[in-house]
C-alpha cells in the first residue's frame, strides 16, 4: 500500500476510535474540564496523531497506549463519582475568594489570582462592587461563581410570596423547512393544527427556517427570506394569553390579601376562569 494511502486509512481509523472513546468518556470531555480531564484531552489527541502519522510497524503501540489511557481515565472518573475524598485529591478543591463582601487574600494567593483578574471575573458576572458580593468561590475547573447579598439580588415573585403559574418550554415545530412531529406531540398538537396556522399566514413549511410554538399555543416563524417580514397570528393566541394572565393575577391577588372574604372571592373567580379557559381552549388555539 502506498505510504500516502496508508496515512489516510490510519487517520480515518484514528478518528473513528477517538470518537468512540470520547463518547465512552462522556460529555464532560467537551465541557468545562477539570485539571485531569485537561491532561487527558491533550494526551489522547497526541496519541491519535501518532497513530495517524507513524508509518513504521509500531503504530499499533499507539493504539494500545490510547486504550490504556482511556481505561485509566474511565476508572478515575468512576472513582471520583463514588468517593468525595478521591474527587478532592484528583481535582482541585473549590476555594472561597470573597465572603461577606471581604476578599480573602490568603486564598487568592493559594490560587495565584491577582485582584485585577478577580475583578475581571466579577465584571463578567455583571458585578462591579466587591461589597455587593455575599459569596464568591473558585470551582475546581477554574470558573468563579458569585452570590450577591440579598439586597442586591434581583427581585422575584418568590421574594414577594407570590405563586406564579408554571410555563412550559417553547418547542421548535418546524426546522429547516421540515415539520417536527415529536415537539408537536409534546404540546398535544397535530400536523393539521400546524398546517391551519401556516395557511392563515399564507406559508408552507418549506418557506419556514424555524417555527416555534410557546406554552400559550402561539406560533412564531422565521423565514428563509430574511428581508420578508413574517406575518403574525395574534388575535386568538393573544386573547388566550390575556385570559391566562388574568387567571394567574387572580391567584396572585388571592395569595397577597389577608382579607378572608376577598381571598375567597379571588379563589372563586380563579376557578371560574380556569373552567372558562378549559372550554375556550379548543377554539382559541385552533
Amino acid at each position: 500500500m502506498p505510504e500516502w494511502l496508508e496515512v489516510i486509512v490510519r487517520t480515518l481509523f484514528a478518528v473513528v476510535v477517538l470518537f468512540l472513546l470520547t463518547k465512552l468518556l462522556g460529555k464532560r470531555q467537551v465541557s468545562q474540564l477539570s485539571f485531569f480531564e485537561y491532561i487527558t484531552g491533550i494526551t489522547i489527541g497526541s496519541l491519535a496523531a501518532y497513530i495517524s502519522l507513524d508509518t513504521d510497524k509500531t503504530w499499533h503501540l499507539g493504539l494500545i497506549a490510547l486504550m490504556v489511557w482511556v481505561a485509566v481515565s474511565f476508572g478515575i472518573e468512576f472513582l471520583k463519582i463514588k468517593s468525595k475524598k478521591a474527587r478532592d485529591f484528583i481535582d482541585f478543591k473549590a476555594q472561597v475568594l470573597i465572603k461577606d463582601g471581604k476578599i480573602l487574600e490568603d486564598n487568592m494567593k493559594k490560587e495565584r489570582l491577582s485582584v485585577d483578574e478577580l475583578l475581571e471575573e466579577l465584571r463578567k458576572k455583571d458585578v462591579f462592587k466587591v461589597a455587593d458580593v455575599e459569596f464568591a468561590i473558585m470551582e475546581s475547573d477554574g470558573a468563579i461563581n458569585v452570590l450577591l447579598n440579598r439586597e442586591n439580588q434581583p427581585l422575584t415573585p418568590n421574594h414577594l410570596g407570590v405563586k406564579v403559574a408554571p410555563e412550559k418550554e417553547t418547542q421548535a415545530v418546524i426546522m429547516d423547512g421540515k415539520v417536527m412531529d415529536e415537539p408537536l406531540d409534546a404540546l398535544s398538537l397535530t400536523r393539521g393544527w400546524l398546517q391551519g396556522k401556516l395557511e392563515k399566514l399564507g406559508l408552507n413549511p418549506e418557506n419556514v427556517f424555524l417555527g416555534q410554538v410557546d406554552s400559550y399555543g402561539e406560533l412564531t416563524v422565521d423565514l428563509y427570506a430574511d428581508k420578508v417580514q413574517a406575518p403574525k397570528l395574534q388575535e386568538k393566541p393573544q386573547l388566550y394569553a390575556t385570559l391566562k394572565k388574568c387567571e394567574a393575577d387572580l391567584e396572585m391577588f388571592s395569595l397577597s390579601t389577608q382579607n378572608k372574604a376577598a381571598k375567597q372571592m379571588y379563589e372563586d373567580c380563579s376557578k371560574d376562569m380556569v373552567a372558562m379557559l378549559d372550554t375556550l381552549k379548543p377554539y382559541l388555539q385552533n
